[in-house]
């Protein structure tokens, strides 16, 4: 993958992200009357920005470092470990004079901006692409070497139910929620006969290294379109041929035909196929897909780019339906709980050693990596990984961690509760040792990304 493009699609990634989750502090703070000193998108580390402006009392600008970003507010002990206001009397406008909470709604603004964000993402994508589901009348195509291989799923098998619950949908049998729930258990059949198959405990951190799932809807190689003059149509290949073989090596899933039809340019191929019968409405039954016809065998030599000129039939059992406003929501809203409930119970499993952690968590050059695939994948894909990505920062952020918004929220939570201000000392402290565990973490996860691509 190209560096500049994964470098373009993270840096993008990240603007929004830490613009809604800085934006979130920005303005609950402008709401109570703080005074905001600085607002910017990456950080400024020995004044090094890319664009500075000051408009009323505060400095807006972009640093030079993207990893991240800060709101800096008056009368607050934040990253910026400013000391010079603790010598002097609380003024109206700054955070320590304001009631816990409000200093409290002011914490938390970030994570619910990142919260909205998500919302806001999955809501916008219902209402534009709606709501598509593929039956579970399409067979499963497995890749090699992968951990549903390994658990002993094969090609063809049909998902029947995860879990003891029966379903009809491809969403329901790879939702995000499953991964993470204690024990995962598919009923599937196979020629008839009806089987139970148990996950690894450690299915997110097996998924995580083959980086895919390795299991999805079985394409047959149906041809829906063949190209005059091109090899193909030179060989006598026609529309609505099922593929069957290559080089007398069986094939059942698209994929495998344009493996092997690529790794043989300018060389002869055998192919056999054989011709499907349609329904009226040109409908293919899946479940019958090998039933039909005789097979042929062509002789067909690929071009120099490894390509015979055809394109495949969508054949897959979907549903497709228009959601409005209220649906939309609804499913937006029901999208975000459920990613949410997913990542709080995958970093259970991380820290009850469930999972291993060094190949579950990721740092900025996995995220990039990740960023740079779904934007490969189109733009739905992008935004989906954008607002994931939203919902794992809006978790993380609230870990009661010294120097997270969750630090601060629960050191704010005591002084209410105290009934006086914890000793500025203290305070400053415990920001110094959370910086400075943030910063060991941030390296950790560095080096882990390159240990563990």
């Amino acid at each position: 993958m190209d560096f500049l493009t994964t470098t373009f699609h993270f840096i993008v990634a990240i603007f929004i992200l830490v613009t809604a989750h800085e934006l979130g502090h920005f303005l609950t703070a402008k709401f109570f009357g703080m005074r905001v000193d600085k607002f910017y998108i990456g950080f400024d580390f020995y004044n090094l920005r890319l664009w500075k402006k000051k408009i009323g009392d505060t400095e807006y600008g972009i640093g030079v470092f993207p990893l991240g970003g800060y709101v800096k507010i008056a009368g607050m002990v934040d990253e910026s470990l400013d000391t010079g206001f603790q010598k002097t009397e609380p003024e109206p406008w700054e955070f320590r004079a304001k009631p816990v909470w409000q200093r409290l709604i002011v914490l938390a603004g970030g994570v619910t901006m990142n919260m909205l964000l998500a919302a806001a993402i999955f809501i916008g994508m219902a209402a534009v692409f709606g709501e598509s589901k593929t039956s579970t009348v399409n067979p499963a195509y497995v890749e090699d070497n992968s951990v549903y291989e390994a658990m002993g799923m094969q090609t063809g098998d049909r998902f029947l139910a995860v879990n003891g619950n029966p379903v009809e949908y491809w969403e329901e049998v790879l939702s995000p929620k499953n991964f993470a729930s204690g024990n995962l258990s598919y009923t599937i059949v196979r020629d008839g006969e009806r089987r139970t198959l148990q996950a690894p405990q450690d299915i997110l951190t097996q998924i995580n290294e083959d980086r895919a799932l390795g299991v999805r809807p079985l394409m047959p190689p149906v041809i829906d379109q063949v190209l005059s003059g091109q090899p193909a149509d030179r060989a006598n290949l026609k529309p609505g041929a099922l593929i069957t073989a290559i080089d007398g090596k069986p094939v059942r899933d698209w994929s495998e035909v344009v493996a092997l039809i690529s790794a043989n340019p300018e060389k002869e191929i055998a192919i056999a196929w054989k011709y499907l019968k349609p329904a009226a409405d040109g409908s293919i039954d899946v479940s019958k897909i090998m039933a039909f016809g005789s097979e042929t065998l062509s002789k067909v030599v690929p071009g120099s780019t490894g390509k015979i000129g055809i394109s495949l039939k969508q054949t897959l059992v979907t549903e497709h339906q228009r959601l409005g406003p209220l649906a939309a929501t609804g499913y937006g809203l029901e999208q975000t709980w459920n990613l949410t409930v997913t990542t709080v119970k995958g970093f259970g499993k991380i820290l009850s050693g469930k999972e291993d952690f060094r190949k579950s968590v990721g740092g900025p050059i996995k995220i990039a990596r990740i960023a740079g695939q779904s934007a490969q994948q189109g733009f739905g894909s992008f935004l989906y990984f954008l607002a994931l990505l939203s919902i794992s920062l809006a978790f993380i952020n609230i870990l009661p961690i010294p120097a997270l918004d969750g630090g601060q929220f629960v050191m704010n939570a005591v002084e209410g509760i105290m009934g006086r201000e914890i000793p500025f000392g203290i305070k400053l402290k415990i920001q110094q040792i959370g910086m400075a565990l943030l910063l060991t973490l941030f390296l950790f996860f560095i080096i882990n990304d390159i240990i563990n691509p």
